[in-house]
């Protein structure tokens, strides 16, 4: 049986993303949690507060990348380098970057939707002859609001096509204005041949995964992370139902062919 009970970490080391986001890089203080696949998520608590699901955005050592956004998370990203937090999972299905070895990729992140891929980047990259091309197209409500600023020129470096775009361009913006959807044809990938990730806010989920299967990736190539309210992590409590899926269990990582006919149900 799956533990319930969190393990302790210790911040490592943190760093600001943008106003409101932190990374952190998390030690264990004593036995691990198993290690994450990109695309997973853990559980995070923070002591007297409570818990929230956030996903990996590094695998190894463990980074996860948090929004104050409620009391939780605002507890979690104000917790200072040396803090403890507690941690438990891995949990749930991860991008299947083994399934596309071989192909061309394409990550697609919108807002805070690029640090579940973070993770899937950088072991791509890591293992760059194992794929075609690698193209990561970015959407950010405005430049300072862009995550992971810091790392994309090393990604460009490593051989990957990194398209940026933003809903807000303030001065001395150079780049794309506009919905990330416009940047799915800058992706230099064959699209029958590719395999697509992509995550986000719900709305821009589908309309970047009917982008990309109008451009020519098969539906079944093309894979969301999706959210609900999640709560235990184990498939136990059902908060997290999707129609029949229980996405703690069943996603948060789902072929779009999948996910398309539940997404179309409103307020399901």
């Amino acid at each position: 049986m799956e533990t319930m009970t969190p393990v302790p970490y210790r911040v490592a080391t943190r760093w600001r993303e943008t106003g409101d986001t932190v990374t952190l890089r998390l030690e264990p203080l004593g036995r691990p949690i198993g290690e994450p696949r990109p695309g997973q998520f853990t559980m995070m608590y923070a002591f007297g507060i409570g818990e929230v699901p956030i996903s990996v955005s590094r695998a190894v050592p463990i980074e996860q990348t948090v929004r104050a956004a409620g009391a939780v998370t605002r507890a979690i990203h104000g917790t200072r380098t040396g803090g403890v937090l507690g941690l438990r999972g891995p949990y749930g299905t991860g991008w299947d970057l083994d399934g596309a070895r071989g192909r061309d990729l394409v990550f697609a992140g919108g807002g805070i939707g690029l640090a579940p891929l973070r993770a899937a980047v950088l072991r791509a990259l890591a293992d760059r002859d194992a794929y075609g091309r690698v193209a990561v197209l970015i959407g950010a409500r405005s430049p300072r609001d862009l995550l992971y600023a810091a790392e994309l020129d090393r990604w460009r470096a490593r051989g990957a096509r990194v398209e940026v775009t933003v809903d807000r361009a303030g001065a001395g913006w150079t780049g794309h204005v506009g919905l990330i959807t416009a940047l799915v044809d800058r992706a230099e990938v064959d699209p029958a041949r590719a395999a697509a990730f992509v995550c986000g806010p719900e709305i821009m989920m589908r309309l970047t995964a009917e982008a990309l299967v109008a451009r020519g990736v098969p539906a079944a190539d093309v894979r969301l992370s999706l959210e609900r309210n999640m709560r235990c992590g184990v498939a136990w409590c059902g908060h997290c139902q999707l129609g029949p899926l229980l996405l703690c269990r069943d996603g948060p990582v789902v072929a779009y062919e999948t996910a398309a006919p539940l997404m179309a149900v409103k307020e399901l």
